[in-house]
């Protein structure tokens, strides 16, 4: 599965945070969701940390688990 790309966040001077996904809104982060959000990027990899907090970060296997005979 490739790395999540495309991701970019900006931080509003009322102390909420914006993240964009190539250019469109997908989400918007206040209070301390927000600052939890700030914490978890300066400690990790900001793109897998805004694709987890955005819930875009399954892709590649979602069809073929559909498909199984178990889940039919």
């Amino acid at each position: 599965m490739p790395a999540p790309e495309g991701f970019h966040y900006q931080k509003r001077p009322n102390g909420s945070v914006y993240i964009s996904h190539h250019g469109r809104e997908a989400a918007t982060l206040r209070g301390p969701r927000a600052a939890k959000f700030l914490d978890e990027v300066e400690a990790g990899d900001p793109q897998e940390v805004m694709a987890r907090w955005t819930g875009n970060y399954k892709r590649g296997n979602e069809r073929t688990g559909r498909n199984h005979p178990r889940n039919r």
